[in-house]
Order: structure tokens, then sequence, then C-alpha cells
């Protein structure tokens, strides 16, 4: 707490702001939170965005979260929505079924601040997590902001948000894109609130990476997430949008593992973990799906937000290019080696096949020549190689890039970056994979995953890394300009993010012309 918040007791009474040593107090909404004071931070964790997804209210829009009497102990996170386990292998949803809602407060957000004083007027970052739109919480030791917030000077805000069969199956009778609703009624509790905690409520920056990259793209492009942030920070941007007969159809899979019909009707009243397990039952036989589902069936993407002409009336890519991103400040890039995370998961790194990788390439490389293209572009590239560059370019790397361009051809204007700095985890074999931005963003460098892909002991080259990193973001929060030059379809100047940073010509310069004329469009239902 700093000597200007301890010192407004005035200010501080009137916009109902207190603090102690230990205990900072704030006022929402809702009523009095008190939070905690850590290294310099004060943190307030796991208060309601919205009411409880359970009851009445599941499968409903978000709704308005209740009050409370008293001071609400804001110290703890709240818990996660219903979901795999991914590191224990069962559904850990905490859910509920009926209209007791103990542990379905899935709805919550956090907020690091370093100067819970309304005259401060920080800017604000509100991230998005991750996880295919199937796994993911707020509550993960690298997404901890205090780090950023106390380095950087903004407050920080992440929050859960509804994924899997809760939040983008597509089910009759319940809004569609549930997930990102949520993500909108939360960027509406920060605009109405953030300003206690010292934040400027005109100057919010969201920003997140893979399929949270995704859903920036996606709030980009939703009429009803305008005004409520000025700047985007797209990461590594997940490309897969459904359209509503594949999602349809794959959400009839799912409540048929149960002997249930998609409908509010039928899984309303189902036990969240139920649903958890029939989504994991068909994911594991994605592969069989394939020539129905296409290529989603390929990559093991079950969820995604979709195209319903409602809630997300076209894809991004096409929003944006007709403007709707020109009034939002936006900075989007990747990392080089998307796949090789996933490579490694699947036990496959030195094991790609040349069968495996010319799979891949006839199923993921644009257009009827695009493997011949790869092949003609990287002559001297192996099977495993191929395999990720092509899988990389459909994922993640080619549809970032097509945002940035998108957000040129709309008149708006965009910063760029690749990050190449080969992470040291399994004696450097995982490059630059994806993911590797996130602990790199935070500066959480030795908790959670981030061990894994740095070390037990963060090397000087990973905390110099990390502060560049932080310092641009945290500059564009605050002045929608990172610190190098824009991009623009001629010189396609990219800030590389490397040991020794550099601004350089796009570095996927071979990749960038296979996709040229590629259009990443709405992914269909391809067999009956």
């Amino acid at each position: 707490m700093s000597a200007t918040a301890a010192g407004s007791s005035a200010a501080s009474s009137i916009a109902g702001v207190s603090s102690s040593s230990s205990a900072p107090e704030v006022r929402v909404v809702g009523g009095a939170l008190r939070g905690t004071l850590e290294s310099g931070v004060a943190v307030f964790r796991g208060v309601p965005f919205a009411a409880a997804p359970v009851g009445a209210l599941r499968l409903a829009a978000p709704q308005p979260a209740g009050s409370w009497d008293g001071v609400r102990p804001a110290q703890a996170y709240g818990p996660p929505p219903p979901q795999s386990d991914v590191l224990g292998g069962g559904p850990s949803s905490q859910g509920v079924v009926g209209g007791d809602p103990a542990g379905g407060d899935w709805l919550t957000v956090n907020v690091f601040t370093p100067e819970p004083d309304p005259a401060a007027r920080l800017p604000v970052l509100v991230w998005i997590h991750g996880g295919a739109y199937t796994i993911g919480a707020s509550d993960r030791p690298e997404y901890d902001g205090g780090h950023l917030a106390r380095d950087g000077q903004v407050v920080v805000v992440t929050f859960n948000y509804r994924v899997g069969m809760e939040g983008f199956a597509q089910i009759a009778g319940a809004p569609p894109n549930r997930g990102l609703l949520d993500q909108v009624a939360a960027l509406e509790w920060v605009r109405e609130n953030i300003a206690v905690f010292g934040g400027d409520p005109d100057l919010v920056t969201v920003f997140g990476e893979s399929a949270g990259g995704g859903s920036v793209a996606a709030l980009l492009a939703m009429p009803r997430a305008v005004g409520l942030f000025r700047r985007a920070i797209a990461q590594s941007v997940q490309g897969t949008y459904f359209s509503t007969e594949l999602a349809a159809d794959i959400a009839a899979a799912c409540a048929g593992e149960l002997g249930l019909r998609p409908t509010v009707a039928d899984l309303a009243a189902t036990d969240p973990d139920l649903l958890v397990v029939a989504g994991d039952s068909i994911a594991a036989t994605l592969a069989e799906r394939a020539g129905r589902w296409g290529r989603p069936a390929h990559r093991s993407v079950l969820f995604a937000p979709v195209v319903d002409g409602e809630v997300l009336a076209s894809t991004p890519w096409q929003a944006v290019a007709a403007g709707a991103g020109r009034g939002v400040d936006l900075l989007v890039g990747h990392t080089r080696d998307e796949q090789r995370l996933f490579t490694a998961m699947a036990g496959q790194l030195g094991q790609v096949s040349a069968e495996q990788a010319a799979v891949a390439l006839r199923d993921f490389a644009p257009g009827p020549d695009g493997a011949r293209r790869y092949r003609d572009a990287y002559p001297d590239a192996g099977p495993a190689e191929l395999y990720e560059l092509v899988l990389s370019d459909w994922s993640f790397r080619m549809p970032t890039l097509h945002l940035a361009e998108a957000q040129i051809a709309g008149g708006g204007q965009v910063h760029l970056y690749e990050l190449t700095w080969r992470a040291p985890g399994l004696g450097g074999a995982l490059g630059a994979c994806h993911g590797l931005d996130v602990p790199l963003v935070f500066g959480n460098l030795s908790s959670g995953q981030p061990a894994m892909l740095l070390g037990e002991v963060p090397s000087a080259q990973a905390v110099a890394l990390s502060a560049r990193m932080r310092a641009a973001w945290t500059t564009f929060a605050a002045q929608g300009d990172p610190g190098w030059p824009a991009y623009d379809p001629d010189r396609r100047r990219t800030q590389i993010f490397d040991a020794s940073p550099e601004v350089a010509a796009y570095p996927e310069e071979k990749s960038r012309l296979i996709w040229l004329t590629h259009s990443f469009s709405i992914l269909p239902l391809v067999g009956t």
C-alpha cells in the first residue's frame, strides 16, 4: 500500500476505500470487500461478477451478482467452472445441481492493484485464460497478477468463465456462446467497479492467450463488447470458430453419451460432472469422427465460439476487416514453435514419421496444392519440421497474423510480435513453444507450468526477457504503443522477442505467402 493511498483518508472514505497494513478494503456495487496485502500489492480474490449459474440460471446467460451485508472476505479464489482435471484425470467442477449455489460460484474475478485509491486512475489489464475453451481457471499460479501489477503500475484483473459444455455447447433453449457472454459480464463488472481499486475504467486493455487470444478476437467482433475496452492484446490466437450445425452435432453427441438430448430441459438438471465425463468420452474418440467434424476432430477441438448470427455474427477476421476494431488499439503475436508443446505432450518429439507429416499437410495446408507449397517452400525440412510448421500455422500463427492484417484492412492500427527465444526446459527441446509467453508476460517464472518450460531456477536471460515483455504490455496498456513501430503490409515490421530483441520483417515469410489468399472461415459440419 502506497503512502498516497494510506494518507488519503478523506478521499478514501468518500469512495468507500479503506486499508490497513494487512487487510485492504474496498466497496464495490455488491458490498464491502476485504482483501490481502502481498508484497506491496492489494489483492482481492473470488469476487462474484455474476450470479452463480446454477438452479434456474443453469445454462443461461450470466445474470447480475447479488449483494451482501457486512464485509465479504476476498482472500481465496472462487471454484473453477466444471471441467476435467487434466492432472488428476477426473472432473473438477465442484458443481451443483438444483438451486443450492454452494460450490457453483464459478463466475468470479480477482483484482491485483498497487494503488487501491480511486484517485490513482491506473491502466487496467484484464486477462482471459486459455485452455481450448474446455479447461482453465484463474487460480493457476502462472496467472497471479502481482508481479505485473507491481512492476508495471497497472491494475490486473483475472476471472473465470464457463468452458466446455457449460460455456460453449450449442444447446436448444440456451443462449449460444455463454462463455463469451461471461467474458462480457466480467468486463461490465470491471467498468462499474474498477475505479475503487485504483483503475481507470476508460483505460481497459483485454488480453489473452490461445483460447484466451481467440476470445479477445471474438470480443472485437461482438457488438455487446463495444466500449468495454480501449485496447486489446491477442496472444497466439486460436483460429477455431464453429458453425451452428457443427456445434449442435457435437453437443448432440455429448448429450447422447448420457442418453439425453442437447436441450436445457434434459441437461440443466444433470450433474455438471456428468457433462464433463460425457465430453471427455467424446474427446477420446474424436479421430473416429473426423469424417463428420473435419479439422477440429483431427486437432481434438471439441468446443469453440459459435458463429451464431446473434452473439457472434461473423468470424473475427471478417468483422475486424470491416472495421470492428478500428477504434481499438491492437497488439497481436505468437510464438515461433507453437506446435512443439503438443508434440511433446503426445510423446512424439523426434518420433514424427513421414506418413504423419504427409497426413498433417493433407489435412491442414491451405488449398489443393498446399502440401506441395510447403515442401517447395521448406525443401530442407524433414517430417517433424513440416508437421510442426503446418500445425503451428493452422492452429495459431496464421490466425494471429491474419488478425493483424484484418485490423489494417479495417482502418485500424496494430503492433505485431513473435517470441523466438528458446525455452531451456527439457534441454531446449520445446523451443519457443505454445504458452511460453504467458509466464514471461506475468513474470511468474518458477511456479506452476513455467518450471517445466524455464527450469527450476530461471536464467538471467529469462528474467531479462520477462522484464522486456512486461514493460511492453504495460506501456501498451497505458499509451497504446508497446515501443516498436506499427505493423504495415509493406515493411511488416515485427518485434522479435529473443535473447537479443530486435525489430525486423516478419520472420515467417514463407508461411505467410503460403497462406496469403486463405480465408479463415467458419468451420462447418462436413459429413452427415
